[in-house]
């Protein structure tokens, strides 16, 4: 069992990327514990990226590439503060709502912090939220990304726990929007409780309050329509998930080239170029995953969790609390994409052996893994945050806890109500 604890573990501390981690201490256990041939961790890493639904990934990466560098967020920030400026802390309501709204279009979290970072952080400041706060705000909204569909992290359990990924999709929407509420609510209440950001929002976003509804809904309706056409064709049968990545890709690349025109070919084919790169870096964590848990199906690691979880007698509720509480410090030291192919071929069987619905957990855990995205000391989004608004560390730190503790609170509320993830997967 050493190596399949000790080694990773000392791996991971001594820095090692997670793909050397896994296939390290798979390698290991091969040669020295198993009685089986070398060749079969080639076998599995190839059948581990062999799989239909995983052709999704690149898709939405792609797509989500096009859309960031088609000026999107401009237009999804002005149709929103049309929306939001007459409420008083419409900024920050205006910096939850475009942050879910560029999730469902790009799909990434790093991608939607940076974005919105680089449009609204200004206008923040000086409507008087105040760096930290700011900076919390920013950096934490754009974890929405990952719950908002279609989410690459849900294609990514799908995968792993052989759910549907269309189900996964539409269970993301409630909780996805649950986030954004509550978030919206702790600004309202920040705003309240120090009297900031009273009178100078109107114009806080660079006259974007200014512009008429109409006009505004116009110019960003390409950009509100590729999340419409994605799930509405997915749910209306007229294609996949990994076809409706495909269309995505299309749609994108007409949207930037011929109606935005705002990218030109050769920025297609760098966009192509650099999720190329991500979409390498994505499956070499899935080939690697998928012979680290082969390993640990063939030594029995699932049947023996299983029979402790039955021995200990946790019910649904405590074992749902432990896991929350592992997916949340895991989440502040590993990745989204590692942990869910790492996690879920160790605790689906235990979930199934439970009871519980394996759709409901995945919203679980991925929501679970988006706070993980911007919690202390490693979540990805505050190094973004960091970078793009070139900030202190201790000030994004200090503007987090908040955002943190909404998100906990919609969390608990996500894993003891599966009715909020479920309701739309039974209505449709």
């Amino acid at each position: 069992m050493g190596s399949l604890i000790v080694l990773p573990v000392g791996l991971f501390l001594l820095g090692f990327p997670i793909y050397v981690v896994l296939l390290a201490a798979s390698a290991v256990t091969v040669l020295a514990v198993m009685n089986v041939p070398p060749l079969v961790i080639h076998q599995i890493m190839y059948g581990g990226v062999a799989n239909y639904a995983l052709l999704a990934v690149p898709f939405f990466i792609f797509a989500g590439e096009l859309m960031n560098r088609c000026g999107v967020t401009e237009r999804l920030v002005q149709w929103v503060m049309c929306l939001t400026g007459h409420i008083r802390g419409s900024l920050g309501l205006t910096t939850i709502a475009s942050s879910t709204m560029l999730g469902a279009v790009s799909g990434s979290s790093p991608a939607t912090v940076a974005a919105i970072g680089k449009t609204l952080y200004e206008p923040l400041l000086r409507s008087g939220y105040g760096q930290p706060f700011a900076l919390g705000l920013v950096t934490s909204s754009g974890s929405i990304a990952i719950v908002i569909p279609p989410s690459i992290a849900m294609i990514l359990y799908g995968a792993s726990a052989e759910q549907s990924i269309p189900k996964l999709f539409i269970a993301g929407i409630l909780p996805g929007f649950l986030i954004a509420l509550l978030m919206g609510l702790y600004v309202l209440f920040w705003i309240r409780r120090r009297g900031a950001a009273a009178a100078t929002e109107q114009g806080a976003g660079d006259g974007h309050a200014d512009v008429g509804l109409g006009a505004a809904t116009v110019r960003a309706s390409g950009a509100l329509a590729m999340p419409v056409i994605v799930l509405l064709g997915i749910y209306l049968g007229f294609f996949s998930p990994t076809e409706a990545g495909g269309v995505a890709c299309l749609y994108a690349m007409l949207l930037g080239r011929y109606v935005y025109r705002s990218v030109t070919w050769r920025q297609i084919l760098e966009a192509a170029s650099d999720s190329a790169f991500l979409t390498g870096q994505v499956l070499v964590i899935v080939a690697s995953a998928a012979v680290f848990a082969w390993i640990l199906t063939v030594q029995g690691i699932p049947q023996s969790l299983i029979a402790w979880v039955e021995a200990a007698q946790l019910t649904p509720v405590m074992f749902l609390l432990a896991v929350n509480v592992l997916l949340l410090v895991l989440g502040c030291f590993i990745d989204p994409t590692s942990a869910i192919l790492v996690l879920t071929p160790i605790l689906a069987p235990i979930v199934q052996s439970l009871g519980i619905d394996l759709v409901h957990f995945g919203v679980v855990m991925t929501v679970n893994l988006s706070i993980g995205m911007f919690t202390p000391p490693f979540g990805l989004n505050i190094f973004v945050a960091q970078s793009v608004l070139d900030a202190k560390l201790s000030d994004i730190y200090r503007g987090l806890f908040g955002f943190f503790v909404a998100q906990v609170i919609a969390l608990l509320i996500i894993t003891y109500v599966p009715g909020l993830s479920l309701y739309l997967v039974d209505a449709v």
